[in-house]
């Protein structure tokens, strides 16, 4: 798996558990979702992903992206 796909699954799976969190625990989560999207829309413009900086550091292969 290269880091491409490893953000975008862990990015799927924050998403996904957020909205669960919003649903079942408080709905003040619903921000933690909307982190996540800003995250995504900014790291699309600048390159910059602080999930990809770790997922480098733990050894995962570079993909054309990060």
């Amino acid at each position: 798996m290269s880091i491409d796909r490893a953000v975008l699954a862990f990015a799927g799976f924050m998403v996904l558990a957020s909205l669960l969190l919003t649903h079942f625990v408080h709905a003040g989560f619903v921000w933690f979702t909307v982190f996540i999207g800003l995250n995504l829309i900014q790291s699309a413009f600048t390159g910059f992903c602080p999930a990809a900086t770790i997922f480098r550091k733990l050894g995962i292969r570079p993909g054309p992206a990060f």
